[in-house]
């Protein structure tokens, strides 16, 4: 039986505040539907002061021990529950993790190094050394550093392996040296090891200790290695380009299901979509004073508003698109002071025409995917992206960039001797001017019914579900 370990600072369903939390959540228990008796799965996170009562009182205590950080000794105990046949751990201190928020606090350095120890000591007072450590993001890159300069030399950790998986390269964890011995326990022998770019880099450290690294999509392990994409970080990576791969992420089935979200005013498949949808539409619509009408296209973005989500190029041209085109528009996100602005201006401009739900919101994002007709995803740069996906799944048409996981997920609409091809409307150069192209071609497909309803069909066939992604994991585990 192969013993996989994925640590990470969040996991749906009990803490997480996006993409990662998603995928931690989705993916071990798919390796584990997968594989079923011939894996053990497991996930350790932070008990998060987020983390619910009700999964609280599901836990069990499982280890109580001090963790030695460098000169400290600090609490640490350890509980865990079981669910879909995978083992969640969870890391218990409240002075690091009952906090208002999962991130950005100054400490969060020291937080996530006594993070990835607490991991590699309560593996040791369980006794669980697993045949796989799956790493995520820089939170819990300190576990494969931990483990070549700590314990591999310990009973039980000689044969483990281990995996580093970024998520997003912008976030690296870097820290000034003054604290290599102080907070994260390590001596000045390691400084070469943590050194890049005049400081403490985690995620370097991580890429260079890990017997395989991994992205969440093919076109970002390739774009990674070049400047304009790694954040300064394209020397380490073309330098271990033998141990990279890139493997897209799928999205979970079950809690993304139009036919049984219990949150949509009518459940729909593909066998009644464009009925469905309109419904949905209807009652969007009804609950944000928006005119009802089933006929007119809802053109959507579901995003972190950054400019890095190509959120300029839609402020380039929003105020003519909505002008000039019978459509709504609806928005829900929150992030830069900027687009915040920009789009409650943009309300105010077309109060008919234009919401701007500038907030986080689940349940009321897939209201909006199932209501919308056109997803639009014009990101600068997108390790794989889950919303274009989550879109399909819904039956919306996603206009996108071809960046990163975009590239890999959405390929181009034509129609090859009758046949559709493709599952959406993409576009290559980071240029309003072809957002704007794309925008328009996919309105033009909405008002040709009978073509639109075959499309929209073919998309929300696409899978996108875990399933083709859990195999090629356990293909990247088999090969280390």
């Amino acid at each position: 039986m192969k013993k996989i370990l994925f640590v990470g600072a969040e996991v749906m369903p009990f803490a997480a505040t996006g993409g990662l939390g998603d995928v931690m959540g989705s993916l071990p228990a798919a390796i584990k539907a997968k594989e079923k008796e011939t894996v053990d799965v497991r996930v350790v996170l932070p008990l998060y002061g987020a983390v619910s009562d009700a999964w609280r009182s599901m836990m069990k205590d499982e280890a109580v021990f001090n963790v030695r950080l460098s000169w400290r000794k600090i609490y640490c105990g350890v509980k865990s529950l079981v669910k879909d046949g995978v083992t969640y751990y969870f890391i218990d201190n409240e002075y690091y993790f009952k906090r208002g928020a999962l991130y950005g606090f100054f400490d969060d350095g020291e937080r996530y190094a006594y993070f990835c120890k607490a991991v590699m000591e309560m593996l040791v007072h369980i006794g669980f050394y697993p045949d796989i450590l799956h790493a995520n993001d820089w939170q819990a890159a300190m576990t494969v550093v931990y483990l070549n300069t700590k314990y591999r030399y310990i009973d039980g950790f000689d044969k483990t392996k281990s995996v580093y998986t970024i998520h997003n390269i912008e976030y690296q964890g870097q820290y000034d040296f003054s604290i290599l011995s102080d907070v994260f326990d390590l001596g000045p022998e390691h400084y070469a090891l943590m050194r890049y770019d005049e400081c403490m880099n985690l995620t370097k450290a991580a890429v260079e200790c890990a017997d395989r690294v991994s992205t969440v999509s093919p076109r970002y392990a390739e774009e990674i290695k070049t400047p304009e994409y790694s954040h300064g970080l394209y020397h380490v990576l073309y330098r271990n380009e033998n141990k990279l791969c890139g493997i897209l992420n799928g999205i979970d089935y079950d809690y993304y299901n139009p036919s049984k979200d219990t949150v949509l005013s009518k459940n729909y498949d593909r066998r009644n979509l464009v009925s469905g949808k309109a419904e949905n539409k209807l009652a969007l619509q009804r609950e944000y004073g928006l005119p009802e009408r089933a006929d007119v296209p809802m053109l959507a973005i579901i995003s972190r508003l950054a400019t890095h989500k190509g959120l300029d190029l839609v402020e380039s041209i929003a105020y003519d698109l909505v002008r000039n085109n019978d459509i709504q528009f609806v928005i829900l996100g929150k992030g830069e002071p900027r687009y915040e602005n920009f789009f409650r201006e943009l309300e105010r401009a077309y109060p008919d025409k234009v919401r701007a739900l500038l907030t986080y919101d689940r349940d009321l994002s897939k209201k909006i995917y199932a209501a919308c007709d056109i997803f639009v995803m014009p990101s600068k740069s997108e390790p794989c992206g889950l919303s274009q996906m989550i879109a399909s799944r819904y039956g919306a048409v996603p206009v996108v960039r071809e960046t990163g996981g975009l590239a890999d997920s959405i390929k181009g609409y034509w129609v090859d001797n009758g046949e559709i091809k493709g599952n959406g409307f993409t576009f290559a150069n980071y240029s309003a001017d072809e957002l704007w192209d794309r925008i328009h071609a996919a309105l033009a497909l909405y008002w040709d019914k009978p073509q639109h309803k075959k499309f929209i069909s073919k998309i929300a066939g696409t899978d996108f579900s875990w399933s083709v992604s859990a195999e090629k994991y356990m293909q990247m585990y088999d090969s280390i």
